[in-house]
């Protein structure tokens, strides 16, 4: 199997639920940096157009969000599993869920120090994250109001952790520890009131250190030039499959857009089918720098339209 490449930079909260994920398993995997904000030359090819991040790559498939990344984790590794306990299925709620929470947190961080972001960086997360209507003064009015919003949600953790579990499913730690992670350690180091605001939970506290003290596995660095080179001189694995049950009746060959269910001024990504099943998509994407390649999503938040 070829190597896992995660295409990520430190500070990005999602890329942080997969570093974590791939400590729970203790994988080895190559570390490629990507830039904050497009353009993105070294990571477009891969994508298709696509710019958010996280993106994963082995050899020439390439796995967009996190949700489309975490599954394929789990079933190229299965063990130490992610559903510790026997609780299959349930984990992909919560992780869906913790979007929401984010919506909040983000809010909170990005109101509160609107006026200390740099112009680029507020002008893309703005429209990114809250639409083509963002007003920064309007969200950071609003900030007592998204704070109660965070604070009852991780309060729920905090209940779930004061039953004296040593992580969110038990003794052995899994994928809702890894999804709602991400959650207190973007509150605690991007919002200058996290601290604060966590102080009230102390059963979370203890938890997130013992969910920092997992670690992101094992990671090498590995330059982007590397990475494009990995995808050129391989082939895609992923094989035709068509779902009879899928109500858009996709099928392999036709040509399809997909993009995030959401209007945060994205380009789709335009390709033909390769792969559908009740989770995912996958297009076929060709260029000069990195040959063919196959990129999957979700089918759960992003929008597939046929040509």
């Amino acid at each position: 199997m070829s190597e896992v490449i995660f295409h990520h930079y430190p500070p990005s909260p999602f890329s942080e639920k997969v570093r974590v994920a791939m400590g729970i398993k203790n994988i080895a995997w190559r570390s490629v940096e990507i830039p904050r904000l497009p353009p993105k030359p070294d990571l477009m090819p891969l994508t298709g157009g696509y710019r958010r991040t996280p993106v994963m790559q082995i050899g020439a498939d390439i796995y967009c969000d996190t949700q489309c990344i975490l599954r394929e984790l789990q079933r190229r590794f299965p063990e130490p599993t992610f559903y510790p306990g026997g609780a299959d299925g349930m984990p992909w709620a919560v992780n869906r869920w913790t979007d929401f929470v984010f919506d909040a947190a983000a809010r909170v961080a990005l109101g509160a120090g609107a006026d200390q972001l740099p112009e680029a960086f507020a002008k893309d997360r703005g429209r990114l994250y809250f639409g083509p209507d963002y007003d920064f003064k309007k969200i950071k009015a609003e900030v007592p109001h998204y704070i109660t919003q965070l604070r009852a949600q991780l309060g729920w953790l905090e209940e779930r952790l004061a039953t004296g579990r040593k992580f969110m499913l038990g003794d052995q730690p899994g994928l809702p520890d890894a999804v709602t992670y991400y959650l207190v350690w973007f509150t605690r180091g991007r919002w200058d009131g996290g601290a604060e605001l966590l102080a009230e939970f102390p059963a979370l506290e203890a938890w997130e250190k013992r969910v920092a003290a997992i670690g992101h596995g094992k990671p090498t660095d590995m330059s982007a030039a590397e990475a494009l080179e990995v995808a050129k001189a391989t082939e895609a694995n992923t094989p035709e499959k068509a779902d009879p049950r899928d109500a858009q009746d996709l099928k392999p060959g036709m040509t399809a857009s997909i993009v995030a269910d959401v209007d945060g001024g994205e380009e789709p990504v335009i390709g033909p089918v390769r792969f559908v099943d009740r989770d995912t998509v996958a297009l076929l994407h060709s260029n000069d720098r990195v040959g063919t390649v196959c990129i999957h999503f979700p089918r759960l938040g992003y929008r597939v339209t046929p040509a």
